[in-house]
């Protein structure tokens, strides 16, 4: 495990971006190509902005969100909207992007049918990941109706399911496939977020479930 300290969040933001799209270049010089599965929520926006304008091959790179909402693109809850607006634009415009959200299903119908079209995107080439106060991860919300199949060992690519204090339900990679991937990185920012951290390494994972999917990997902060 490493952990990243850094000066600011302005200083983090370059150093993450800049991590990002070298571990981008890097598989891409390995594999046809890069898989890359990101965050919504408002911490990782700086990060696109400062990597949409970046020279990488991007029409090689998958776009996949770690976590979606089960909500329309368009509506103002959506991460693929965010997604679509702070990070595929400019150069980064030429990247695949893969939605979750189906039209006239719901979150627990279309989870298998996503598992079914993801298999080829996985193990997951890039990974980046923010985490709550709370200690969730992606959708992985502690003792959330769902939880247990999504951090199961067998569990499927995504799976569907309905935190308590949230208005729809979601749709997560599972833990498994989260803590597969070949590279990650974890953003935190806050001195709060930093205690969270540092209280999931003593808790188990369906009460901290950032633990079960950075066993290894980098975490970048900056108060």
């Amino acid at each position: 495990m490493i952990f990243n300290e850094n000066a600011d969040r302005d200083m983090a933001v370059m150093n993450i971006a800049h991590a990002l799209t070298s571990d981008l270049r890097k598989c891409l010089l390995r594999h046809e190509f890069a898989s890359f599965a990101v965050p919504g929520g408002t911490t990782p926006g700086p990060i696109f902005d400062a990597m949409s304008s970046v020279d990488i091959d991007w029409s090689r790179v998958h776009v996949m969100l770690t976590d979606e909402r089960w909500v329309p693109e368009d509506h103002d809850r959506s991460n693929a909207g965010l997604v679509k607006a702070r990070l595929l634009t400019g150069r980064a415009a030429a990247a695949r992007f893969i939605p979750f959200y189906r039209d006239g299903m719901s979150a627990d119908d279309a989870a298998p049918q996503l598992s079914a079209e993801l298999q080829g995107e996985v193990p997951i080439s890039v990974l980046l990941l923010g985490m709550g106060a709370d200690m969730h991860t992606a959708s992985l919300f502690p003792d959330a109706p769902g939880l247990a199949a999504a951090m199961a060992r067998g569990a499927p690519v995504v799976c569907a399911v309905h935190p308590a204090d949230q208005p729809e339900a979601r749709i997560t990679l599972s833990a498994p496939i989260l803590d597969g991937a070949m590279s990650k990185h974890l953003v935190i920012f806050g001195d709060d977020k930093r205690a969270a951290w540092d209280r999931a390494q003593s808790l188990p994972p369906e009460k901290a479930p950032i633990g079960a999917v950075m066993s290894e990997g980098t975490i970048h902060w900056a108060a």
